[in-house]
């Protein structure tokens, strides 16, 4: 049997979930990982894209993330997400509104680093809704 440890997940607006979990998947900013129980402690950035933790009896949440952190420590693991919304309300409108604002805030940019950063949230938007879109 797998061991288990506390995830919980909150967005400004409110706790989302707070669960006993198996893993948890993590849109690092430097690439998709896992936490399992046990992991050595750790803070992480994340980018847009999707949390999905696991259930004991196998049932997954899964939320769609605007970027935030992924903290890990000897107790668990907590998600401060910027925006989190579960997957099961989005839609294609919704990603295809967030890329238009992205690519507004990429023509609007008024120096290079902020172009790049939002250049970066673009594209990452974009492969979020390959994802979905699959």
């Amino acid at each position: 049997m797998a061991g288990t440890f506390q995830f919980e997940l909150v967005s400004p607006e409110r706790l989302l979930l707070s669960a006993v979990v198996t893993d948890v998947v993590i849109p690092g900013t430097e690439g998709q990982f896992g936490v399992g129980a046990g992991h050595s402690p750790f803070l992480s950035t994340m980018r847009p894209g999707v949390v999905k933790a696991t259930e004991e009896n196998g049932d997954t949440h899964e939320y769609f993330v605007r970027g935030g952190f992924a903290d890990v420590s000897t107790s668990g693991m907590t998600v401060l997400a910027e925006q989190a919304i579960p997957m099961a309300e989005i839609d294609a409108a919704y990603i295809a509104q967030q890329i238009k604002n992205a690519e507004e805030d990429v023509a609007d940019a008024e120096d290079d680093i902020t172009k790049q950063k939002a250049s970066l949230i673009l594209s990452q938007l974009r492969e979020v809704e390959a994802a979905i879109a699959a």
